[in-house]
């Protein structure tokens, strides 16, 4: 199981830089650029609303549950 992150695809909708992203929502570079990219256990709802509220998206948009079986 997995969580796959798709805040790449929306930050190009919003045509929004990392750096401009984290400067909207007050979120370091350096943690947003985890987030982009996978690396990060954990978000916290107040990151993922801030985030949601600034691309104006839902959640679902950005997070997508993977389920990888193996057979």
């Amino acid at each position: 199981m997995k969580i796959q992150i798709h805040l790449d695809i929306e930050m190009a909708k919003n045509k929004l830089s990392l750096k401009e992203l984290s400067e909207r929502i007050g979120i370091s570079m350096t943690n947003l650029s985890l987030l982009k990219n996978g690396k990060v256990k954990a978000i916290r709802f107040s990151t993922l609303e801030a985030i949601c509220k600034e691309l104006q998206c839902q959640p679902g948009d950005i997070l997508e549950f993977v389920d990888e079986q193996t057979d």
